[in-house]
């Protein structure tokens, strides 16, 4: 009983010891920190994190009354020793690990951390995939260079560069960072033409192989994304190269600015590398802890503590551990104690000299992560939080550019503002300070204060490749001769157009073909594309399957595909003048003429001296007056109203009559007559007759795939002679009935030869163009170069030059067959006037029966002795005393109707 009694007492003593122990806290927490000592970011992070201790034991309102015991290892940049010693500190137990500064260091641990659920929180480790749900131990309390890359692409778009060279160190942070770049630029349309890595370890020599290899490439923007160098070597071989003067572009990430903030000011001298750079640092804003630190740090440094001036990253070293130190604050205040436990997976791990199953797993890891995610409090880099992603939510960027020997803030730049010349923190409530984006002037290298042009094509040591079809007909357009010159009129456009160019660019012209035929134009568009041309110049035509490859520049010359057939000059005759009418408008118009002479005579007989008389000599004046009208000046003029109304219809009708005349009339006299039923592309489809069209020329493509055209119906032709035996031969005898090919060609073809001619209308619309490597800017700057020569007459100039030595070609006839006028073209017209005039003499008739009614009713009331007649004789009577009445003047009538009346009738009424 008595050893049962002692067994019992025993583990009650042991419950209540344990007990105790566990609600106790602990007297002390360990946290590490791995970094490399001996570096730019590790020189200004050992001070600061071991003076962050420091603080935070001697705060009586943190931890209350647990230490924090810090274990610090250096990395010495390697990630091989950075592995070894995150296994050394985790074996004592500690609860966080601060850093590493190295993203490829941090990869590494991220996965030890994870395993063991220990956070590591970086100060320096920016690379964007640490982010990822891969490593979810994975915190960091400066921003992530995803966020960096898209400052550094607004700042390009924002001096309007579209293509940039990156040249980065080739490790995760190098690779990872240039690859954020790259995303942030295609959103904004702009690209990384060329990405030149640097070894890890490199030297000078790698620097100057990869400037020098860069120099033969276009574009003079450049961004370096590199560690800090506190030698400056970088630069230092940039300038020795001549790559710091005019008409460079570099841009770096912040490591330029962490390194320069570590130089202490005698040793600002070395600035002088700098001359022009543009750079980044990320913005801390000013405060009195802020104020204070630093003013702390200078301390540190009288003592031999701090060897280096500050930057970004100490201070971010120093609110990380303040970070650590909240979480485990809150941790201890709700649990009590840490503890930690094996991992069984480690246990039955065979026992090797590494002693893995040491290792313990960190029993709070989860909830002291979830207690530095909810982190939230103001230290000397500003407000502390994290965002979803684990990242520290980033204030902004102030952007920097080194002018000689000093540094200057020419403006900032946030996700919420974009760029300003005020901080950030000012315009966080302006919601239209995107609206106003602005910087101060930068000084680029060289000294320039204009914002560089930032590529360049060509220069002497590599001139720019432009290819020339080497045609064998046609050749004024362009071509090689025997003494191997290269010259044409689409080359003396482009010339002329070079020197229209605010820059040079030096040039040689590479001749493309056998010299046997024409080249193929689709083959020299690819070559362009695949680099073997920088360009092509030539008669190069824009169709859509070439600008998918290419860029072209502004048409210089139209053109399209047209029908060339044989043609015979219509033979003039006397009677040709009554061509431009069908006879039915010739036979309406000529009884237009009478119709509205007598109509004119009608109204003006009883008003008009001119159209009375005797009965031969009105007849002359009606028909003299109505033809008379033809020619607009008339001998007799109308004096009623109803004539003159008629007389405004009829010269409308007869201005837009002549005027039609004389144009069809023009067009019979210089028409040609076809001697081909072809009358364009339709009908030249619609038969079976061979087509002929220009070897190398897109007609053949255009024939068979847009038109789908027999492939056998084709026929391809080498030169204006055979085009011309071709056609003379015709469909039957071997030739062909028609040629299809560019509006220039034919036009040169033709001017020499008058029995052919263009039929129908251009089958398409195109033009001729320079083609340029795609986004080559020099495709817009020969564009506006084109339009200057074209606004200046130039262009037409350089097109007399070559094609009107003996007279420009004529321009052939589409179709010569007159089109006559016909009636239907003019019924309404004729319609208009008949209607005008029948409604003036349906007004005259009606007033002339109102008069003659009232004439007859005085005539009745007078004491006349008539003899008695029948009816008919007196509707006779009648109608010829309504004739006698209207043939009388209007005055007379007026007179008879002002006399008074007789008593009689008086008394009568």
């Amino acid at each position: 009983m008595r050893p049962f009694v002692v067994v019992l007492l025993l583990i009650s003593t042991w419950v209540l010891v344990s007990g105790f122990v566990c609600s106790q806290r602990p007297d002390a927490v360990h946290i590490a920190a791995i970094f490399t000592f001996n570096s730019v970011i590790g020189r200004v992070a050992k001070p600061a994190i071991e003076a962050a201790v420091s603080d935070i034991n001697a705060d009586s309102s943190i931890l209350n009354g647990t230490k924090l015991r810090l274990i610090a290892e250096d990395a010495n940049c390697s990630v091989f020793l950075g592995s070894v010693e995150a296994f050394q500190v985790l074996e004592r137990e500690v609860v966080a690990i601060i850093g590493p500064q190295s993203s490829a260091i941090a990869h590494i641990i991220s996965g030890i951390a994870n395993g063991l659920q220990v956070p590591l929180i970086s100060y320096a480790a920016t690379e964007p995939t640490l982010s990822s749900l891969k490593f979810p131990f994975f915190l960091r309390t400066t921003p992530s260079d995803a966020y960096q890359m898209a400052a550094m692409a607004s700042l390009i778009e924002f001096y309007g560069w579209r293509e940039v060279i990156v040249i980065f160190v080739d490790d995760d942070y190098g690779r990872n960072g240039i690859a954020a770049l790259d995303d942030e630029l295609e959103k904004k349309k702009l690209r990384i033409s060329y990405k030149l890595p640097l070894p890890t370890q490199y030297n000078l020599s790698d620097i100057a192989i990869l400037l020098n290899n860069s120099k033969l490439l276009g574009p003079r923007v450049y961004v370096v994304h590199i560690n800090p160098d506190p030698e400056l070597k970088f630069f230092t071989v940039a300038k020795q190269l001549q790559m710091m003067t005019s008409g460079y572009v570099w841009f770096a990430t912040d490591w330029l600015s962490t390194t320069i903030d570590s130089f202490f000011p005698m040793n600002q001298t070395s600035l002088v590398v700098l001359h022009g750079v543009v750079t980044l640092r990320q913005r801390i804003p000013k405060s009195k802890r802020k104020q204070a630190f630093l003013s702390r740090w200078r301390t540190l440094q009288k003592k031999g503590i701090a060897i280096s001036e500050m930057n970004i990253y100490g201070l971010y070293a120093y609110d990380s551990v303040w970070a650590v130190a909240h979480s485990i604050d809150k941790f201890i205040n709700q649990y009590k104690n840490v503890s930690f436990s094996f991992d069984n997976k480690l246990l039955d791990m065979k026992t090797t000299e590494i002693q893995l199953q040491k290792l313990k797993v960190f029993d709070g890891g989860s909830i002291l992560l979830s207690k530095l995610l909810e982190t939230n409090f103001s230290g000397v880099t500003g407000r502390v939080r994290f965002d979803q992603d684990r990242n520290r939510v980033a204030g902004g960027y102030d952007v920097i550019n080194i002018n000689r020997m000093a540094t200057q803030t020419v403006g900032f730049w946030s996700n919420y503002t974009g760029f300003s010349v005020s901080p950030p923190e000012t315009l966080e409530k302006n919601s239209d300070s995107q609206l106003d984006q602005k910087l101060k002037n930068v000084t680029w290298p060289g000294g320039e204060t204009n914002t560089p042009r930032g590529w360049v094509i060509a220069d002497d040591e590599k001139p720019l490749r432009i290819g020339v079809p080497k045609r064998t007909s046609f050749v004024e357009f362009v071509s090689e001769y025997s003494n191997h010159e290269i010259r044409g009129y689409c080359t003396d456009i482009f010339i002329a157009a070079r020197k229209l160019l605010p820059y040079e660019v030096p040039y040689k012209f590479v001749p493309y073909g056998d010299g046997h035929s024409n080249p193929k134009y689709d083959e020299l568009v690819r070559m362009v594309s695949n680099n073997v041309f920088d360009a092509a110049v030539g008669d190069i035509t824009i169709v859509k399957n070439r600008t998918t490859i290419v860029d072209f520049s502004q048409p210089y010359a139209t053109t399209g595909l047209v029908i060339v057939a044989p043609v015979s000059h219509q033979e003039s005759n006397a009677w040709v003048f009554l061509k431009p009418f069908t006879w039915e408008m010739w036979t309406v118009t000529i009884a237009s003429f009478f119709f509205v002479g007598i109509v004119i005579w009608v109204l003006e007989h009883r008003v008009n001296d001119d159209f009375r008389g005797p009965p031969k000599r009105q007849i002359v004046t009606m028909l003299l007056f109505s033809f008379s009208t033809l020619f607009k000046r008339n001998q007799v003029d109308t004096v009623s109203s109803l004539g003159r109304m008629v007389m405004v219809v009829w010269l409308f009708l007869l201005m837009v009559i002549s005027s039609s005349y004389t144009a069809s009339l023009t067009t019979i006299l210089t028409v040609q007559q076809l001697s081909s039923p072809i009358t364009g592309i339709d009908s030249l489809i619609a038969t079976n007759w061979p087509i002929g069209y220009q070897v190398g020329s897109f007609a053949y493509n255009y024939l068979t795939e847009i038109l789908y055209i027999p492939k056998a119906r084709l026929i391809s032709l080498r030169s204006p002679e055979e085009y011309e035996n071709a056609l003379r031969l015709g469909p039957y005898n071997g030739g062909a009935a028609a040629i299809i090919d560019e509006l220039p060609y034919v036009e040169l073809f033709l001017s020499e030869r008058t029995d052919f001619g263009i039929i129908g209308p251009a089958i398409t619309r195109s033009g001729w163009g320079f083609a340029f490597q795609r986004d080559s800017p020099l495709a817009i700057d020969m564009s506006t170069a084109i339009l200057k020569l074209s606004e200046s007459g130039k262009l037409q100039e350089i097109y007399q030059k070559w094609f009107c030595k003996t007279g420009c070609p004529d321009e052939q006839g589409q179709d010569s067959k007159a089109n006559q006028l016909k009636l239907i073209s003019f019924w309404g017209l004729y319609l208009l006037s008949g209607g005008f005039a029948l409604g003036a003499l349906l007004i005259f008739f009606l007033r002339m029966v109102y008069q003659f009614v009232r004439y007859s009713r005085r005539q009745t009331s007078l004491p006349s002795p008539l003899p008695s007649i029948s009816s008919s004789s007196q509707c006779s009577h009648v109608f010829q005393s309504f004739i006698d009445f209207v043939d009388e003047k209007e005055e007379s009538i007026k007179k008879m109707f002002a006399r008074p009346e007789s008593p009689q009738a008086q008394a009568a009424d």
